[in-house]
C-alpha cells in the first residue's frame, strides 16, 4: 500500500514539470572549458570560473602541498581546533586585498549571507533589499525575523522611499553584480541614501571580486570607503577559482560575527588546502593581470557579435551575458539544441527568475578563444532562426 503523500510532493513535482521548470543534474568530467558533459564533448559557457583559475597549476600545487602538510579536512570548527595558520593567513590577506581591517572566512557564500544578516538583525529591525537579490540574502532576512522590505531593482530613489518610511535599525542589502542579469548596482548612490537615512549597507560582491578593481572587487572599482559600505561579502569559488566565502569589515563587526554568527560557529572549517589554493589565486591575479584583460576582451567580442546577429542581450558589461528568451520551454529547447551542437549554456527559468523572463545565461571567461565565442554566437543565431 502506498504511503499517503502528506506534503503533496507528487503533485508539486508534476506541476514543476508541466511548467517546463524541471531541474536536472548531469555529471561532467574534465576541467577548463573543454569538458565532457552528459556523454558529450562540449565547450562550457555557463561556469563562474571567470579567470579560469580553478585549474591553474599554481593553485593545484598549493593545494597538494597543503594536503601533505595539514591533511585533507580541517577536523573541527574554527573555534574548536579547525583554524590553521593557512586560514589565519588567508583572512589577513583577504582583508588587505579588499581594503578592510579584518575578514572572516565562511564555508560557502550562502552561509556567509545567511549568517551575517541573521546575526546582526532581530525582530523590530528592518532589512531593505533589492528585488533581484540572490536567494541567500533573502533567506538571511527571513531567518533574522526582521521586517523585510524590497525596493525596485537598482533604483536609489525607490530605496530612499523605503528608508524614509521606517524607524529604528536599518540594513540595506544588495548584490554588486547581479547573478542572473549581469548588471552592476548603483552602489555610490545607494551608499549616499544609506548615509542620509542612518542605515548600514551590505554588499555581496560574489561576481565582482577577482574581476573588478584589478581583481580587488567592487570596493576598489568604485572607491567605496568603510563608512559607505560597512559590510562586504564575497565568494572564493567564482573568479578566484577555489571554494568558500568571506566577510570583511571593521574590528567590531568581525569580532561580533566570531561571537554570534551561527553559520560560522557551528560548522566545520574549510579544508586548509582550499585556503592555500586561495592564497595562490590572489598571487596569480596580481602576477597575471592579463587574465582580467583577456576576460574584458572576450566580453566585448561577445557583445559586439551578439549585436551583429541582432540578439536581444540584457544590458550587462560583466562576464554574465543573459540572452532573454521569455518562455521557459523555449529557453530549455534552445539550451538542449546548443548542447547538441557542443555548447553548454544553461537555461534559467522560474522561480530563479520572474515568470516570462526565462533566459540563456551565458558566462565568459579568460580562456575562451575568439573562435569558440564566434562559434557559440553562430549556433545561438541558428537555434533562434529554427524556432
Amino acid at each position: 500500500m502506498m504511503e499517503p503523500d502528506l506534503f503533496n510532493l507528487r503533485e508539486r513535482l508534476a506541476q514543476q514539470q508541466a511548467q517546463h521548470c524541471w531541474r536536472q543534474r548531469f555529471s561532467k568530467t574534465g576541467k577548463g572549458n573543454a569538458i565532457r558533459f552528459d556523454n558529450r564533448d562540449v565547450i562550457n559557457f555557463c561556469s563562474n570560473d571567470y579567470l579560469a583559475l580553478s585549474s591553474h597549476p599554481a593553485l593545484e600545487q598549493a593545494a597538494k602541498k597543503a594536503i601533505v602538510e595539514y591533511g585533507l579536512g580541517s577536523g573541527a570548527a574554527h573555534l574548536v581546533s579547525g583554524h590553521t595558520h593557512l586560514h589565519q593567513q588567508l583572512e589577513e590577506r583577504l582583508a588587505d586585498w579588499v581594503g578592510r581591517p579584518r575578514a572572516l572566512l565562511f564555508s560557502t557564500g550562502y552561509m556567509a549571507n545567511m549568517g551575517v544578516i541573521s546575526a546582526l538583525l532581530q525582530r523590530g529591525d528592518t532589512v531593505i533589499q533589492d528585488k533581484l537579490n540572490h536567494g541567500s540574502l533573502l533567506d538571511g532576512a527571513q531567518l533574522s525575523q526582521a521586517r523585510l522590505l524590497r525596493y525596485r531593482h537598482g533604483e536609489p530613489a525607490a530605496l530612499a522611499q523605503r528608508l524614509t518610511a521606517v524607524e529604528g535599525r536599518k540594513l540595506v542589502v544588495t548584490d554588486s553584480v547581479f547573478s542572473m542579469d549581469g548588471d552592476l548596482a548603483p552602489l555610490p548612490a545607494l551608499a549616499d541614501q544609506c548615509q542620509r537615512h542612518g542605515a548600514w549597507l551590505m554588499v555581496d560582491d560574489a561576481h565582482g571580486v577577482g574581476v573588478l578593481g584589478a581583481g580587488r572587487g567592487v570596493l576598489a572599482e568604485l572607491d567605496l570607503s568603510l563608512s559607505q559600505v560597512q559590510i562586504y561579502v564575497a565568494t572564493l569559488g567564482k573568479a578566484l577559482g577555489t571554494f568558500g566565502a568571506f566577510v570583511a569589515g571593521d574590528d567590531d563587526l568581525i569580532e561580533f560575527l566570531v561571537q554570534f554568527c551561527r553559520t560560522s560557529i557551528y560548522t566545520t572549517a574549510p579544508p586548509p588546502a582550499l585556503a592555500a589554493a586561495t592564497l595562490a589565486a590572489l598571487d596569480v591575479v596580481t602576477q597575471e593581470p592579463d587574465r582580467i584583460q583577456r576576460l574584458g576582451a572576450n566580453i566585448e567580442q561577445f557583445k559586439a557579435g551578439a549585436n551583429a546577429f541582432g540578439l536581444s542581450l540584457m544590458p550587462s558589461d560583466s562576464a554574465i551575458q543573459p540572452l532573454l528568451i521569455g518562455d521557459a520551454k523555449l529557453a530549455s529547447d534552445i539550451s538542449a539544441q546548443l548542447l547538441q551542437q557542443g555548447f553548454l549554456v544553461t537555461a534559467i527559468r522560474p522561480p530563479t527568475v520572474p515568470v516570462g523572463t526565462a533566459r540563456l545565461r551565458i558566462t565568459l571567461n579568460a580562456d575562451h578563444s575568439e573562435q569558440q565565442i564566434q562559434q557559440l554566437l553562430t549556433a545561438i543565431d541558428q537555434a533562434l532562426d529554427a524556432r
